[in-house]
């Protein structure tokens, strides 16, 4: 049997085909090649088109069947990963009501703040483990308050993987993990939130139907099924936010395990099985994929907006005609600390580790006779791990001190000077694996369908390529200081 993993993220969609008896990657396929667009109407807005995701996902596994390397016929099992806390809104006929806001999208920040001013006193925070925050939820109620015209049409709210599940199957469904993100989850009685829907005045109608986070999410629509070559008994078995998708794609399931990811956003995602909260809600806790409520597994993650968007915006502006190997080889020829080059990577929204501040993004100290655009390509990818120093600091303050982060070898852990300056700033060893999120997404299909009898073999032949040991830490932790000050003279600043 053959599994197939779709990783729903902001800037395209990718697939994998993986082999269930070997647990290996027969092929990957990816759509759009350049990145798929955000839109953004007015500053602090972040939209995509829902549509456009169901397009893309049909043009990449269309793609990857074209390879000839499998028969489409033998895919047994749909994993779903998806881009964290976006709203999707649909009518009766299950058609988008506007464009999905996604999760960089910031205009919910006050909403959910004075939810919490509100309910706080209730011990919102011992029962939630985060603020309503910018959360899918706050996003909701400033649909409710902003646009009653399209929020009078709702039939269901769903997260992104939801939708594209609806789309492949026809039914509406989500998982605990899922709504957990939304903050609709209360831990203290297991159940739904009665206090935030009564307090934005949702219709409990409007949640989807929670299904267990491993278990069947409908079967293809038999012209689903036609349109992509594939047999009308394949099921949808496993859907997950990116975060604890990539957790599970590099076995991190045990209180203790550490992953992360450094794509458009960059995530430190840590596991407890304690009910653990940060008084300001900087990091924010979550149902695991194996979360139960007498085995509680729970993630608490620190998000950076700014990582790969700012890695790609440098490109872009400075860069033509170079691939990021390039980029990487000539940062890597520039010494620590980019001859004083330094950079604040907070130009994709409000940040929740800066306590939902808006910081922009800064580049300070250049030099036009000294410095070159190599200067600013390792300055991005310094500070993109200077910034990752910061949350997890924030993560020690609440009791969790990692000896060892793992990371899919991608995206921005491909960058040896991004290896390097993460576990030199962290003092952490970083485990690179060839795992990503559509692998994830075909294993959790796996052990959706029962294919797998156990995680230790959905697992097997799971190993590090390579691990990157903290160095020149003395040298890094002065630059991160100076980059820390930056960053606190802007916070002192902003109005």
């Amino acid at each position: 049997m053959l599994l197939l993993g779709i990783d729903l993220g902001t800037s395209s969609i990718k697939v994998s085909v993986v082999d269930a008896q070997t647990n290996e990657r027969v092929v990957a396929a990816q759509y759009p090649e350049v990145e798929a667009p955000i839109l953004s109407d007015r500053p602090g807005w972040a939209e995509q088109d829902p549509r456009s995701w169901w397009e893309y996902t049909k043009l990449a596994i269309q793609k990857a069947h074209r390879s000839g390397l499998y028969d489409p016929q033998t895919i047994g099992a749909i994993g779903i990963a998806y881009q964290m806390h976006g709203l999707v809104l649909v009518d009766d006929q299950q058609q988008p009501l506007r464009n999905a806001i996604i999760w960089c999208d910031s205009r919910a920040v006050e909403v959910g703040n004075r939810a919490m001013e509100d309910l706080q006193h209730a011990g919102f925070l011992a029962s939630h483990l985060n603020s309503p925050g910018n959360f899918t939820a706050s996003k909701l109620a400033w649909v409710k308050e902003n646009e009653p015209e399209i929020y009078a049409k709702v039939h269901k709210f769903m997260l992104p993987g939801d939708y594209l599940s609806m789309c492949l199957t026809g039914d509406i469904n989500s998982n605990v993990s899922s709504i957990s993100e939304g903050v609709l989850w209360d831990f203290q009685t297991n159940s739904l939130s009665r206090t935030l829907l009564d307090y934005y005045d949702i219709d409990e109608a409007l949640v989807p139907e929670l299904r267990p986070v491993f278990s069947s999410y409908g079967r293809l629509r038999p012209e689903v099924a036609q349109e992509l070559g594939l047999s009308a008994q394949v099921s949808v078995n496993y859907k997950a936010g990116d975060q604890p998708n990539n957790a599970l794609s590099l076995n991190v399931l045990e209180p203790g395990e550490v992953a992360a990811t450094a794509g458009t956003s960059g995530v430190i995602y840590a596991v407890t099985d304690a009910l653990l909260y940060d008084r300001e809600s900087r990091v924010n806790t979550f149902a695991h994929v194996n979360h139960q409520k007498e085995n509680p597994n729970l993630g608490v993650l620190l998000c950076i907006n700014g990582t790969g968007i700012q890695n790609s915006w440098i490109k872009k502006i400075s860069a033509s005609g170079y691939d990021y190997d390039q980029i990487n080889q000539e940062a890597a020829a520039i010494p620590i600390g980019s001859d004083g080059v330094r950079i604040l990577p907070f130009g994709n929204g409000a940040e929740r580790m800066l306590k939902n501040k808006t910081v922009h993004a800064h580049i300070e100290n250049l030099d036009f006779i000294r410095h070159g655009e190599a200067h600013l390509w390792r300055a991005a990818q310094e500070g993109i791990a200077f910034s990752f120093r910061y949350g997890l600091d924030i993560l020690r303050d609440n009791g969790l001190h990692p000896k060892v982060v793992k990371a899919g070898y991608a995206n921005l852990f491909l960058s040896p000077v991004f290896q390097q300056s993460f576990a030199g700033v962290t003092g952490v060893s970083v485990e690179l694996y060839d795992n990503d999120g559509s692998v994830g997404a075909a294993l959790g299909a796996g052990l959706g369908l029962g294919v797998y009898r156990s995680r230790n073999e959905a697992f097997v032949g799971l190993k590090s390529r390579a691990t990157v040991a903290p160095k020149a830490v003395e040298r890094y932790e002065d630059l991160y200081q100076q980059w820390k000050q930056s960053l606190m003279y802007k916070l002192s600043n902003l109005i």
